[in-house]
């Protein structure tokens, strides 16, 4: 039996790492990304780039969890994979500071 503390903390299955893969993958599916948010485009979407590429993110205000972002901060998104037909974004669920 293990205590109920609280939160998971370490490794996780998310294998979605980079924008590249992520603009592959289904809908819904998790990612953790990390990169540089380099525009806002208003309407809590920004432009998210990292090694791999440039993907639309949308971050709701309440999900910043205080952290301040400046395009040279390397910061990290977990969320998932928002896709249709005509176009796929993640959409976050946190942003940290990259460690």
């Amino acid at each position: 039996t293990s205590d109920p503390k609280g939160g998971f903390i370490g490794p996780s299955n998310v294998s979605v790492k980079t924008v590249a893969v992520a603009l592959g993958a289904k809908d819904d599916t998790p990612v953790i990304l990390t990169g540089y948010i380099v525009a806002s485009l208003g309407d809590e979407a920004y432009k998210f780039k990292d090694d791999t590429g440039e993907v639309i993110v949308e971050i709701d205000d309440r999900d910043w969890n205080g952290v301040e972002a400046t395009p040279e901060t390397k910061v990290v998104l977990e969320g998932e994979v928002d896709s249709s037909w005509s176009y796929t974004q993640i959409d976050v669920d946190s942003v940290k500071l990259a460690k």
